[in-house]
């Protein structure tokens, strides 16, 4: 079939950048418009959906396996550092974490979360920063999940453990960011 180095076998677990971690159920062949087409089928078990990739797309769409042990390591790592909180408004922030949640990269979803993290003493989140919270939690807890063989529960306490080993946020600090959320979400609402 796909002689490339990323050739995916039935059974392998991919990361498709849009949507996470799948698993390759079946190669298919399709004739469409009268060409032979050759598909990955995948199949995302949580939001229950199959999903057709053309194998001469998987380099284009961003469609790897699974991250190296080095890379999961790394991504942990940048969960303990200092979380990196921009002074723009919130609806750049906001695309911006968006683009590293969309683009497939652990350690790009993992500064994301890092950087929207909220200790039970700091200030609750906005309505959109929680739900960018937790779609980069989900998408980093699913693949470490998957390399680790681990369960998903035991994958985000993995997660929150190498969070709390991060410098402590001040109050003033989250304070602010939730401040500027706050102001931006005002600003879009008007």
């Amino acid at each position: 079939m796909a002689t490339t180095a990323n050739a995916f076998d039935v059974g392998d677990y991919v990361v498709y950048p849009k949507h996470g971690v799948g698993r390759v159920i079946e190669l298919q062949s399709q004739e469409i418009a009268g060409m032979q087409l050759e598909l990955y089928v995948l199949r995302f078990e949580k939001e229950r959906m199959t999903l057709r990739v053309p194998v001469n797309k998987i380099e284009s769409i961003g469609m790897r396996k699974l991250s190296s042990d080095k890379t999961l390591r790394e991504a942990l790592t940048t969960l303990e550092g200092k979380p990196k909180v921009k002074r723009t408004m919130w609806s750049r922030r906001a695309q911006e974490y968006e683009a590293k949640i969309n683009s497939g990269d652990l350690i790009a979803i993992s500064e994301v979360v890092r950087d929207l993290y909220r200790s039970e003493e700091q200030p609750e989140q906005s309505y959109s920063e929680r739900q960018l919270f937790e779609q980069a939690m989900d998408r980093m807890s699913r693949e470490i999940s998957a390399v680790n063989r681990l369960t998903l529960t035991e994958a985000v306490q993995l997660i929150e453990k190498n969070l709390a080993k991060s410098p402590k946020r001040t109050k003033a600090d989250a304070g602010d960011a939730a401040d500027a959320a706050d102001a931006s979400d005002e600003e879009a609402a008007a």
